[in-house]
């Protein structure tokens, strides 16, 4: 699930099946409407399978609580308050379901892909996710929560962050932050494709949202590297993917920051680009013992299932 938009997937047990579809928000709308419209496209999956579902993984972007309710999801505020645990166990009636935090999953997925057990994630959508992995186990450990690091302070004073806090790369570096940027440049209204459009044909405006942009995202990733000496930054989420030019400009960053003997380590686009904490999420499904007992649980990534 994301601010945004969500993306499904059903595979067999063996591989050689599977089926996608995505949904977009609606721009205005509160949690029954969503939850309509989420259920809406689920039913509609589950009959072009035709086969039950027996475990269930869930990458979300939320904060919940301990009894499985949303305490907070900037990207989706109208969802606090919301029953996930419970909306779930009606949604997906028998089987076996995991909730655990998008950034994790997202991490865990790429680290898997890349044959990396060591690395830094920065997901760019509607907001920032991510994770580290090291040694092949997601930071900062199981039962400790989930690493925040669309959270880490870039700048000082620097804007407002939806969590309330100023300066947050998310605030400086997240698709809508990068736009706000472009059009306060550009002195009016952009949009993704007018961003993407400016900067392929080096419109100043578009260069500098983009290079203030990247130069947050740098920042965030090269602090991390200094606490986890990863082998490899990974940038990906779905603006990410669509804007190419973006990890090329956080690799020169990140070099520009690296200190006198201590090499900068490779930032990459993500293998898996806007589809990362998707396939988490499938990997955590596959995890799922499955079983009408089993209700859904909110995960912590590296805990026993």
């Amino acid at each position: 699930m994301g601010g945004t938009k969500v993306a499904l997937r059903v595979e067999d047990g063996g591989g050689m099946r599977s089926l996608e579809s995505d949904l977009r928000w609606q721009a205005f709308s509160d949690s029954a409407q969503d939850w309509k419209q989420l259920t809406y496209a689920v039913e509609s999956l589950c009959s072009t399978w035709g086969e039950p579902i027996r475990s269930v993984g869930v990458a979300m972007p939320a904060t919940l609580d301990g009894e499985g309710r949303v305490s907070a999801w900037p990207g989706r505020p109208h969802w606090a308050g919301l029953g996930l645990r419970d909306a779930l166990a009606e949604l997906f009636p028998g089987a076996g379901v995991r909730i655990a935090d998008d950034g994790d999953l997202a991490a865990l997925a790429e680290a898997e892909r890349a044959g990396c057990r060591n690395l830094v994630y920065l997901g760019v959508g509607t907001g920032i996710g991510g994770g580290v992995v090291v040694d092949g186990r997601p930071l900062p450990g199981a039962g400790r929560g989930s690493c925040e690091v669309g959270h880490i302070v870039v700048e000082r004073g620097g804007a407002r962050c939806d969590c309330g806090r100023n300066g947050c790369v998310q605030a400086l570096s997240s698709g809508p932050a990068t736009l706000r940027l472009a059009a306060r440049t550009r002195g009016g209204p952009v949009d993704y494709e007018a961003l993407r459009d400016g900067y392929a044909s080096g419109a100043a405006w578009a260069v500098a949202a983009v290079s203030e942009s990247s130069a947050a995202l740098a920042a965030a990733a090269v602090s991390l590297c200094e606490l986890t000496r990863p082998e490899l930054i990974l940038i990906g989420g779905g603006f990410a993917a669509g804007l190419p030019q973006l990890v090329p400009a956080v690799a020169a960053h990140a070099r520009a920051l690296a200190r006198p003997g201590s090499p900068p380590v490779p930032v990459r686009p993500a293998a898996l680009g806007g589809l990362s904490s998707l396939y988490g999420a499938v990997s955590l499904a596959r995890s799922t013992a499955p079983g009408p007992k089993d209700g859904p649980q909110q995960q912590r990534i590296g805990e026993e299932t």
